[in-house]
């Protein structure tokens, strides 16, 4: 038995990275996973990942969950294949990274789009049904660039961005207590993933001194972060709500 068995969960962007390992250690628990992406490829790659390993998943792709349209797409077609939903994973995310003053209005609106405005698309489109259905999880990926600052690289509007999504969490808490919703943030410090991999390896990137500064020595990886997310869209956490959790190896503790 595993600690999701019977439920349904919707994780956005589980085509790669944390949304991947997401995928898989959700189905592992027994899960029924509604995933998506903007590719279709790296879509059925993750469908493909959790079925061989003997869970349950389908997907949509491609979807723009920052569209109002889209994303309601997308939790039309996890009704329309599970009847219900009982956690949504906002993990999607894509930001524009540049020093401050050469952050142009087209890289802050992309990311702002598609950081802070796809997390309030995709949980507009599903509180209704959370609502009538007596309750359920939304479990919000955030960072700690959203309340820290830039630990390697300039980060102003992906921090802007983090920022409003651990702000959200705290007003969804107070807006689904009553409805018996669940609304937690995870701040992910530096995880290894493809986005992140060249910055990781590039000797010239600031990643060889900031590994210095994490009590933890290393970088995170997806699946750790999978972890948490998985205990916390479980009824153990049944009384956590409103809540941050950072999982850093310890940076912000000894240096934030």
């Amino acid at each position: 038995m595993g600690r999701l068995d019977r439920k349904t969960v919707l994780i956005s962007g589980s085509s790669t990275g944390i949304g991947r390992a997401a995928a898989l250690e959700f189905a592992g628990e027994g899960a029924r996973v509604v995933g998506c992406g903007r590719d279709p490829g790296t879509a059925a790659e993750t469908v493909r990942l959790v079925k061989e390993a003997g869970g349950e998943m389908v997907a949509l792709a491609p979807v723009d969950l920052a569209d109002r349209d889209g994303a309601r797409a997308w939790i039309d077609f996890a009704l329309y294949e599970y009847g219900r939903f009982d956690v949504l994973c906002n993990n999607a995310s894509s930001m524009r990274n540049a020093p401050f003053d050469r952050l142009g209005p087209d890289d802050w609106h992309h990311t702002i789009r598609n950081e802070l405005d796809l997390v309030y698309q995709c949980t507009r489109a599903a509180w209704p049904h959370l609502v009538e259905q007596g309750g359920g999880v939304v479990l919000n990926i955030a960072s700690i660039s959203g309340s820290r600052g830039a630990l390697f690289v300039q980060q102003a509007a992906h921090g802007a961005a983090k920022g409003g999504v651990l702000a959200l969490t705290r007003h969804l808490c107070g807006a689904g207590a009553a409805h018996g919703i669940r609304v937690n943030s995870i701040s992910p410090g530096l995880i290894r993933t493809r986005a992140t991999a060249p910055h990781i390896d590039d000797p010239g990137s600031g990643v060889p001194a900031l590994l210095k500064k994490i009590p933890a020595g290393r970088v995170g990886r997806p699946e750790e972060v999978a972890r948490l997310a998985a205990f916390l869209a479980s009824d153990d956490a049944a009384y956590v709500n409103g809540a941050d959790f950072v999982i850093d190896g310890g940076i912000s503790a000894m240096a934030g």
